[in-house]
């Protein structure tokens, strides 16, 4: 399929800056697949979407504080760091801007929130073809709390922001079940859900497992090529535990739905599941690339949030609207369409997409 298809114009006061004043008040759009069908609802409206036997599966990552700022030794020039990946103890793949003339033993200064220089120091020492360097961290330094002190929250590209105005981020750009650190970027669809909707969901008899997928930067990148199917797709690390693929397999032995919270924990179903249709525990890496056309083995329904022209988390989207055929994009852009039209809020901070049969 063309690239082009996947594209849409979007005012930009639609692009959500800030999160909605509560977690559960945004707004839903529910599509039907089979009969093509939109209804515009309220996401407290998803308990009625759902089912006692249902089973949610959420991405369980924490976002890390993992932008950092600091100064060049020498000519003392600033630098943003972002964090994305640990490669070893103490040393990190990053992604740096400005990344020219930073060669391997250099040396950067970090800075603290208030853009004050620190006693610590991070060196570069490698740099790989996709243009990420490996720095080594101060050796004395845990990680996760050397963020915690002086990380900013890593909000994406769209939400234009001063760095000051992004403590609060550290709650909300984060769902309330996230325990595993690791992302530097939110699993957006969970970000509506409250402790009590969920304990709500719960009495309803309806089920809840947790999965690991930790969130890159690939994920913001744009589909540049014509066609879709030349996209290279990044990878990511993800776990499923022994609980956890016990829940899913039992779920749909049973002949009951699994609905997948957001396009992560999608992805890490559709990577994991084997021939017969069964999951594993395992820990692993995934490149997959869902894109019309797709055959869904595992996901009965979605919760997701509205994505960014041509990226494949829209595509991920429209090959789940027509599993197996490519006519679900229609299906997506007509729900886009509407939802333009119906002022919804787009992206991470913005409203949600119920997609079910």
């Amino acid at each position: 399929m063309r690239t082009a298809e996947f594209d849409y114009d979007l005012p930009p006061e639609l692009i959500a800056q800030h999160p909605a004043e509560r977690r559960d008040a945004s707004r839903l759009l529910v599509v039907e697949r089979l009969a093509k069908r939109l209804a515009h609802q309220q996401f407290a409206d998803l308990a009625d979407c759902l089912k006692s036997g249902d089973l949610l599966v959420v991405n369980n990552s924490r976002v890390m504080p993992a932008r950092v700022r600091g100064q060049k030794d020498g000519d003392g020039a600033r630098v943003e760091i972002l964090l994305t990946e640990q490669h070893s103890p103490g040393r990190w793949w990053c992604m740096l801007r400005p990344g020219k003339r930073i060669h391997n033993g250099k040396r950067i200064q970090l800075h603290n929130l208030k853009g004050t220089p620190t006693d610590y120091w991070v060196t570069a020492i490698d740099k790989n073809e996709t243009g990420k360097y490996l720095l080594q961290l101060p050796d004395s330094a845990d990680v996760f709390q050397l963020l915690s002190e002086i990380g900013e929250t890593p909000l994406p590209p769209y939400i234009e922001r001063n760095p000051a105005d992004t403590m609060a981020d550290r709650e909300r750009y984060q769902t309330v079940y996230a325990k595993q650190e690791g992302s530097v970027a939110a699993p957006t669809a969970g970000l509506h859900f409250t402790g009590p909707f969920l304990d709500n969901l719960k009495a309803m008899g309806i089920g809840v497992a947790e999965v690991t997928l930790h969130v890159g930067p690939g994920t913001f990148q744009p589909v540049e090529c014509d066609t879709i199917e030349d996209h290279p797709m990044h990878e990511e690390w993800f776990e499923i535990s022994a609980e956890a693929a016990q829940a899913i397999n039992e779920t749909k032995r049973a002949g009951r739905r699994i609905v997948a919270v957001g396009t992560t924990s999608m992805r890490v179903l559709e990577s994991a599941t084997d021939e017969n249709g069964d999951i594993a525990p395992q820990q692993n890496r995934t490149d997959i690339f869902i894109h019309p056309p797709h055959d869904f083995r595992v996901v009965d329904a979605l919760l997701t949030n509205f994505h960014l022209p041509k990226s494949t988390l829209l595509m991920l989207v429209s090959a789940f609207a027509e599993p197996g055929g490519a006519a679900g994009r229609d299906l997506v852009m007509q729900a886009y369409a509407e939802a333009i039209e119906n002022r919804y809020r787009f992206f991470s901070y913005g409203d949600a997409m119920f997609l079910h049969q």
